[in-house]
């Protein structure tokens, strides 16, 4: 454990918090929000709110629960080992949906410099297809060397996004901000609502806030309000720039964008300026890639070690490495990939975007009805029990409303997904059935 003198501060933590969460989530999104227009403002102060009830959530989770397994251990507490299983399996899900949006993200940047990926939707198709082996490949040398490169390229998206949102607005042009803010003529409640899937996708990784605990001063005090104010920066990054972006691009020309922040860089400087800008957003797009197929190779390594997902996920190499796990995740990629060929790639986004916020909204739901439960088991005060029921009441009621934003075909899909992995939860607990009749007291799998 390390000393109170070694461990992170409130600061700290915060800016850990915001810089894991920014990521490449956004790289992508001022595109797909002009297609509703600048009212999708209102969207992100929607989803901000939301998001921080989620992410005061998350920190008193994380704070209460001493066992491994995050999200799954949380809504274990509640829902009892099935939902252990459907949450690690919900989340394994989204992790891979998730990684192919950001392959996907990084084939648009790429166009500028390599013209020939958007020439049919066979080239696009090779281009994600070939960032999904490299990056998988790359991860071959185990977490060392993807930590490395990922803390670093995570800088290429950050810097002129928040350069974006404090220069930006010398080039800002109120006039071209209220053409631009409703050009559908939508009804409010149904524009805030197109956009509320875009929005929460900025926000995903929330959930991973509170898991630096132990190395945190004061982590009762701390963790949560480390959650809260690097959810708040973000969103204040957030919605500085999607719209300060949308008074100095063109509506109809940011809608249609592949590389909507080397587009709006371009303008405000130089064509060269837009295409530095687009080639950091290349390389965060990789760098972030990178990080997240490796946690969803520990994801499903960690599900692995407990039985609740099959043993060759749990085969590392001597570089601490899951290959085995790697290798299926690549072809579960490879396979979405295919399936979700589009001619667009602003519509082949969007619609990876809204079955990732979809499946995503499973775990999330299951873990956050926990908390009422932990809160039992630490005997709070009467007060913190009301503070933790209501804003968690208020995180779950969101996220069912992201579920409902996220439109038919995407309810649909990850219904059915959803539902396969109840399937594998069968065949689970036939086998620990088995196993208890044969050792009685013993588990394979963990319980609440």
């Amino acid at each position: 454990m390390a000393s109170e003198s070694k461990k992170m501060g409130l600061t700290g933590l915060t800016i850990l918090v915001a810089v894991n969460m920014m990521g490449s989530g956004i790289i992508m999104l001022p595109a797909s929000l002009a297609q509703i227009g600048a009212i999708s403002i209102l969207s992100w102060i929607v989803t901000a709110l939301g998001s921080m009830c989620i992410a005061y959530t998350f920190a008193k989770l994380g704070a209460y629960c001493k066992r491994a397994g995050g999200m799954s251990a949380y809504s274990a507490e509640a829902h009892g080992p099935s939902s252990f299983f459907i949450a690690s399996y919900t989340y394994y899900i989204c992790l891979v949906i998730s990684c192919v949006a950001i392959a996907v993200s990084a084939a648009g940047y790429l166009a500028p410099f390599l013209p020939w990926v958007k020439s049919s939707p066979m080239h696009t198709f090779a281009t994600v297809v070939a960032i999904l082996v490299l990056t998988m490949v790359a991860n071959f040398k185990g977490p060392r060397v993807t930590g490395r490169i990922s803390s670093i390229t995570v800088w290429g998206i950050i810097i002129p996004v928040a350069g974006l949102s404090v220069i930006g607005w010398f080039w800002f042009k109120p006039e071209l901000y209220m053409a631009a803010w409703n050009p559908h003529g939508a009804a409010t409640g149904s524009a805030i609502s197109s956009g509320i899937s875009l929005t929460l996708w900025a926000f995903l990784g929330i959930e991973s806030a509170g898991a630096n605990s132990d190395t945190v001063e004061n982590p009762e005090r701390n963790v949560p309000l480390a959650c809260l104010f690097g959810t708040g920066f973000a969103a204040i990054v957030y919605i500085a720039s999607t719209s300060v972006i949308q008074g100095i691009v063109p509506n109809t020309q940011l809608a249609t964008s592949d590389a909507p922040f080397g587009l709006v860089f371009s303008m405000m400087f130089s064509p060269a300026v837009g295409k530095f800008i687009t080639a950091l957003a290349v390389i965060a797009c990789i760098g972030s890639l990178l990080g997240w197929q490796f946690t969803n190779a520990q994801v499903s390594k960690a599900a692995a070690d407990t039985t609740l997902f099959p043993a060759v996920f749990s085969k590392v190499t001597k570089d601490n490495a899951p290959i085995p796990g790697m290798i299926i995740m690549l072809v579960l990629e490879l396979l979405l990939a295919s399936m979700t060929i589009s001619p667009n790639l602003l519509k082949q986004f969007n619609l990876l975007l809204n079955l990732a916020v979809f499946i995503n909204m499973v775990p999330y739901v299951l873990a956050m009805t926990g908390l009422q439960v932990m809160l039992r088991k630490n005997h709070v005060t009467q007060s913190q029990y009301i503070l933790g029921s209501l804003l968690g009441t208020v995180a779950v009621v969101y996220s069912i409303y992201g579920v409902y934003a996220c439109g038919e075909v995407a309810v649909y899909g990850g219904s059915i997904i959803t539902m396969f992995g109840y399937i594998f939860y069968g065949y689970l607990a036939g086998r620990e059935t088995e196993f208890q009749m044969t050792h009685p007291g013993e588990k394979h799998f963990p319980t609440h």
